[in-house]
């Protein structure tokens, strides 16, 4: 059963709280210039939440007592007690939406969103009634109204957890949520989906066997610098989210902090129908990106080169050692372990060094 996927058009994203999200924020909206009220309010093929589940419904009673639909999956909920489901939401295009997303968002007591606005225009695009409880869930509250959840899951209620887009609590509200409910011995749970940093890094053509996510970049020029010199010698293939209108000053940075030529992808878009995935040196990036792209963007760059070891870096390192009482040849012994370097060749240099 495919979903229709989401529009292109609009700018202006409006929040439960009535404020706007400008195309851009730092608030990780994952459905490039539409927000979920540019969807239109029909239903997933046509069909409204009845047709929806009718179908479910009739697939069900097909397979006989006892087996579950294909369509349907398995139920998101663990059991019938009170507990806390983690839900992802489709980062762009409406049709990556699980089956047991349905499910758990006509299932739920209480559903925790982001936005219960764009929740609310999602729940219809996928022919959905949400009869459960609907708060608001986000950076700003999270703090004070994940005691209350933690509550309500403990006297036996169902909560969802729903972000804009993707998976709650990465770069979105959700770890002090589970962090209480793990100390207050509440069940969590999960409910895969769409990811824009596993999606990007596939899509990279990088490294994938080793990664790191960094979120978003620091937004001040001389804080972003110090992050990427930290991040200079980092191994790992590592992925960013970042602001539209902010690519181009990110992608210089990191030209500078990383070298003109580590490898990059620029991915924009992702899964919409404008998806566009730029690849090359960050210098080349960083030229083409100057004047702001269009959409939400996650960049991915490749991991630093490993540096050859050099005898005349470790030097100090065994000497300091030795002077801490290990013996000078246990010492160079036990940095050539570490770095690949000749033992030998470390503990001349150590006796050289020390006269």
């Amino acid at each position: 059963m495919r979903h229709p996927a989401l529009g292109e058009e609009g700018k202006g994203r409006t929040r439960g709280d009535g404020t706007t999200r400008e195309e851009g924020d730092d608030a990780r909206e994952g459905v490039g210039g539409a927000g979920w009220e540019a969807w239109g309010t029909e239903g997933v093929g046509g069909l409204g939440h009845t047709g929806v589940m009718d179908e479910l419904a009739e697939q069900a009673q097909e397979l006989g007592d006892g087996e579950e639909s294909p369509a349907a999956g398995r139920s998101p909920w663990r059991g019938e007690g009170g507990q806390i489901l983690l839900a992802a939401t489709p980062i762009g295009d409406a049709g990556d939406a699980p089956a047991r997303l349905l499910r758990a968002l006509a299932e739920a007591d209480v559903v925790a969103a982001e936005d219960t606005r764009r929740l609310l225009a999602l729940a219809r695009r996928l022919g959905v009634w949400v009869k459960g409880e609907l708060v608001s869930f986000h950076e700003h509250n999270e703090q004070e109204r994940a005691p209350v959840l933690v509550a309500h899951a403990r006297e036996g209620r169902r909560v969802l957890v729903v972000s804009d887009a993707g998976m709650p609590s990465v770069s979105d509200p959700g770890y002090r949520l589970v962090g209480a409910a793990v100390a207050g011995d509440v069940p969590v749970s999960v409910l895969p989906g769409p990811s824009a940093v596993l999606t990007a890094l596939a899509l990279s053509g990088l490294a994938t066997d080793r990664f790191c996510f960094e979120g978003f970049a620091p937004r001040r020029p001389g804080e972003r610098e110090r992050t990427f010199a930290g991040l200079a010698d980092e191994q790992r293939t590592m992925v960013f989210f970042e602001s539209p209108h902010r690519v181009g000053d990110t992608l210089a940075a990191m030209a500078h902090a990383f070298g003109q030529d580590r490898r990059a992808a620029v991915c924009r878009e992702l899964t919409k129908t404008y998806e566009e995935v730029r690849r090359g040196p960050l210098a080349e990036l960083a030229e083409w990106a100057r004047d702001g792209v269009r959409g939400e963007v996650t960049l991915v760059v490749a991991g630093a080169e490993p540096r050859a070891a050099r005898t005349e870096d470790h030097v100090a390192e065994v000497v300091a050692r030795a002077a801490a009482g290990e013996r000078l040849k246990d010492a160079a012994a036990a940095v050539a372990a570490t770095t690949g370097l000749s033992k030998r060749e470390l503990y001349q240099a150590a006796l050289a060094a020390r006269d």
